[in-house]
């Protein structure tokens, strides 16, 4: 009977509490920083989206004889699709003639309060810095 109890294979209450620690370990370091890398993902889409109003406004410009002056989002032909997390303004009280700029606000996900602006010399700026630990 004590050999039968011997041969019995497993793991020890010890060895399973060791596991578990070192997976809580890992998961600590890890979903924080996968959160960040959503975030940063997530403010592509306000990079790429300031970069075709950038484009559409010198486009606009180029066709009529008053250059920005007059621009907004309808009449330049830009229009978001799909969920989007940022929302997009082409600041009227910034348009002139010369110049113009754009801004990117983050209205949902992991991006709320993010801000991005372009202007007429393309000039992409992180205007609110968001820090994504919380």
């Amino acid at each position: 009977m004590f050999k039968k109890m011997h041969n019995n294979k497993g793991f020890t209450l010890i060895e399973l509490m060791i596991v578990v620690a070192i997976v809580g370990i890992l998961a600590a370091i890890a979903i924080p920083n996968f959160l960040n890398y959503q975030a940063k993902s997530q403010q592509a889409e306000a990079k790429a989206n300031l970069g075709a109003i950038f484009t559409n406004m010198v486009a606009y410009s180029a066709e009529g004889t008053n250059g920005f002056t007059g621009a907004n989002k309808a009449n330049i032909g830009f229009a978001t699709s799909g969920t989007v997390r940022y929302g997009y303004t082409i600041l009227a009280a910034s348009i002139t003639a010369t110049q113009f700029q754009a801004r990117a606000t983050g209205i949902s996900g992991r991006v709320i309060g993010d801000t991005w602006t372009i202007n007429h010399l393309k000039n992409l700026r992180d205007v609110v810095n968001t820090s994504f630990t919380s």
